[in-house]
């Protein structure tokens, strides 16, 4: 049986792959198909839905992150893999094939699987507040295996104002290390994701880093093209140009329906005791709503918010999918050039110290204006590498280089896609004659197929 590559190209569209060669020519192997996405088209709920053939509805991730009601806290970017319910793939594969060996390179929600070898991005937290990079590995071996083979994970360069084509260089080469000894490699390549976000989906900067993508692949996909390997390539959803930011918390604190509370770091959100407040995730925003008896408030004033698509309720949640307990109690969809800030102070004065710093687990909600330098301050490089020398020198030292703008964001998603060229996209390399489309939740059923075959 032939063993399988899988590559989640984040990013990547019919139109992008125009200027992938090296992709392209998996798709003339094979076939090439019009892919479908889930609603919020983000990485974690797509990645899910992959895996298990379910929408958020049945898996439960329904976005990066959620409110999680019973710890009183929204949170993203948590990495726990039973927090997607369901059977995954490999498990499938192993009822006929119990010794169907898998290996997870970086994909969401990968700590404590039932992969065989897992890599993930696992930064070192220290007692005294220091974060450095590092990776999190199954076996724990494959830690300074890899590290003496590729070098130490670059978290650097997977996220912030210096995220770039390095780390998905190690992510690659960390799949080329792993792949020979397993029969399913799953491999998330995540650049397309920056530069886009940065300067937009249609200019020089996008054609750029998918002809760097497609260089980096080339090696990955000659050592599967060498041993025979099959090769399923695909994308969670396309960035398409972002123009308005909506501040839907700013909205409902005006409304007198969100709350803060202030202490020494700012004005702090306070999901305790609010009645109102959202969790923003791109195009999508999960309106967490306390009391039933201010949906309706709720909904009519932010029905009326320019750049607000939709307002979904429970009926809407049910017609995408996404009716789930994690979901808020009103679902904002975006109109196709704006997008969801997660911003709820009203005067940057009071903004609290990690809204100018990379925090992806403090800030409640996604904030694609931690990929840029804040342009306002023309010493941000230098305090950076300040910081950086503090920080070796033992020192405590806070980075706050990210600007509270988001006006420098020109790209976005999560939306379902309007243009299928402008839409995620699935390749396969196995020589048949391939759907001309399918569904999100059809590629598990292909992959059990293909590892069967």
């Amino acid at each position: 049986m032939s063993a399988l590559l899988v590559l989640d190209v984040v990013g990547m569209t019919p139109r992008l792959l125009e200027h992938m060669p090296n992709l392209r020519a998996v798709a003339r192997q094979g076939w090439q198909a019009e892919l479908g996405t889930v609603l919020p088209a983000v990485t974690c709920s797509a990645q899910s839905t992959f895996l298990t053939g379910t929408l958020p509805a049945e898996h439960g991730a329904v976005g990066n992150g959620w409110f999680f009601r019973d710890l009183g806290e929204p949170l993203l970017w948590r990495q726990h893999h039973r927090l997607v319910a369901g059977e995954k793939v490999w498990e499938t594969v192993r009822r006929e094939r119990p010794d169907y060996r898998v290996a997870n390179v970086c994909w969401w929600y990968a700590m404590g699987s039932s992969a065989d070898t897992t890599i993930t991005p696992r930064p070192v937290y220290h007692a005294d507040g220091r974060k450095d990079p590092d990776c999190w590995t199954w076996p724990p071996e494959l830690h300074d295996e890899l590290t003496e083979a590729v070098g130490p994970f670059p978290l650097f360069t997977y996220w912030g104002p210096t995220a770039g084509i390095a780390s998905s260089q190690w992510i690659v080469d960390a799949a080329r290390h792993v792949m020979p000894e397993h029969d399913m490699t799953l491999v998330y390549v995540p650049h397309l994701d920056y530069d886009l976000q940065r300067y937009g989906p249609d200019g020089p900067e996008a054609v750029a880093a998918a002809r760097a993508v497609d260089d980096v692949l080339a090696p990955l996909l000659d050592d599967a093209r060498r041993a025979g390997t099959t090769v399923v390539a695909l994308s969670e959803y396309g960035i398409t140009p972002a123009r308005r930011p909506v501040d839907v918390n700013r909205v409902l604190r005006r409304a007198e329906l969100l709350t803060v509370h202030t202490n020494a770091t700012g004005e702090l959100l306070d999901p305790w005791t609010s009645r109102a407040f959202a969790v923003a995730d791109h195009q999508v925003a999960h309106v967490y709503v306390h009391d039933p008896a201010d949906l309706e408030l709720v909904r009519d004033l932010l029905a009326d918010v320019e750049g607000v698509d939709e307002v979904l309720d429970a009926d809407g949640r049910r017609r995408h999918g996404l009716d789930h307990e994690r979901a808020g109690d009103l679902v904002l969809v975006a109109e196709p050039d704006a997008w969801f800030t997660y911003y709820y102070w009203l005067d940057d004065a009071r903004a609290p110290d990690f809204a100018r710093s990379v925090e992806i687990h403090k800030k409640p909600g996604y904030d694609p204006a931690e990929l840029f330098w804040d342009p306002a301050d023309r010493w941000a490089k230098a305090r950076a590498g300040l910081h950086v020398l503090r920080k070796k020198l033992g020192l405590r030292s806070t980075m706050r280089v990210v600007p509270l703008d988001p006006a420098p964001v020109r790209g976005t998603h999560g939306r379902l896609p309007a243009d299928p060229e402008d839409g995620p996209v699935l390749l396969c390399s196995v020589a048949e004659d391939g759907p001309g489309a399918l569904a999100a939740t059809e590629v598990r059923d292909l992959l059990v197929r293909l590892a069967s075959e």
